[in-house]
């Protein structure tokens, strides 16, 4: 019978996660668990130093938990294979890697090396996903304030739409990648990818691949459009096919990518919200 240590984030998916962690033996058999809380752990580095080499490490939660245990475990010497099962509201990254909500434990440890790194407000970390600078940061932010006053799910397409019509000023701003600098007027969107997916199914940059052996990132700059031709575009990136709009949307890729707003706007990191920023730095693993 195989061990499973079962790290469970209970604040993810509307605070379901201990709950929903609890899935996870429906798709194992001939399985014992054991169930941790994944914020209790206070030293990564001992809790892997002391697994039993036959038990399995499986982390349940959504992108915001990935992205805090990439952080958490960096410098940590991984002993054991780690495993993912979702139960986020979003689960981006399981989409990226072609899974689904309820499928079994993956093996997620390759995809856990040669991350790239965001610096925000003077603060550097790791990410998993993407960091969103635009609308999207504006949708992360109000939906933090819907989460704050409702148990119910946050509708981040509804914010959106509200956004593009209402509420959401787009900002000028400039986009360096590997030392080219681009200038922009009317930026709604200026994320920087490492998959391709964010947002709870939005795929801004199609043809990323986190695992491509130059480890390049992709940032999508959707810019000069106005209110309605952004509104009739924007589901398309649901599908990506938003990328064929080339008079509002530029995707660029390299290694070093740095973008610049000309007012202090919200950014996300895989989901998490950072208020006041003028200038996010992104680097890949090389």
């Amino acid at each position: 019978m195989t061990k499973y240590l079962v790290l469970y984030n209970p604040y993810s998916n509307n605070k379901r996660g201990a709950e929903e962690a609890k899935s996870v033996e429906d798709t194992l058999v001939n399985a014992s668990f054991e169930y941790i809380d994944v914020t209790k752990i206070k030293s990564f580095d001992e809790f892997f130093s002391s697994i039993d080499a036959d038990s399995k490490v499986v982390l349940c939660g959504g992108d915001g938990t990935l992205n805090h245990f990439i952080n958490d475990i960096d410098g940590v010497e991984l002993k054991t294979d780690i495993y993912y099962y979702a139960t986020g509201s979003g689960n981006d990254f399981l989409s990226d890697i072609g899974g689904k909500k309820g499928d079994a434990p993956v093996l997620i440890t390759k995809y856990l090396k040669n991350l790239p790194t965001v610096t925000i407000n003077g603060k550097t970390s790791k990410f998993i996903n993407g960091i969103g600078y635009g609308i999207d940061g504006y949708c992360c932010e109000e939906g933090d304030k819907v989460r704050a006053s409702s148990t119910k799910p946050v509708n981040y397409t509804s914010i959106a739409i509200k956004g593009l019509l209402f509420k959401f000023k787009p900002a000028n701003g400039t986009v360096t990648v590997d030392g080219v600098k681009k200038e922009y007027k009317k930026i709604w969107l200026a994320p920087t990818m490492n998959g391709r997916y964010y947002g709870g199914g939005m795929i801004p940059t199609p043809n990323q691949d986190r695992l491509n052996p130059e480890h390049t990132l992709s940032v999508l700059v959707w810019h000069g459009s106005g209110k309605l031709p952004t509104l009739m575009a924007f589901p398309g990136i649901f599908k990506g096919e938003h990328v064929a709009k080339t008079n509002m949307c530029e995707i660029l890729t390299g290694h070093d990518i740095v973008v610049e707003f000309d007012k202090p706007i919200a950014a996300q990191i895989d989901g998490e919200t950072v208020l006041g920023v003028t200038k996010c730095e992104m680097h890949s693993a090389n």
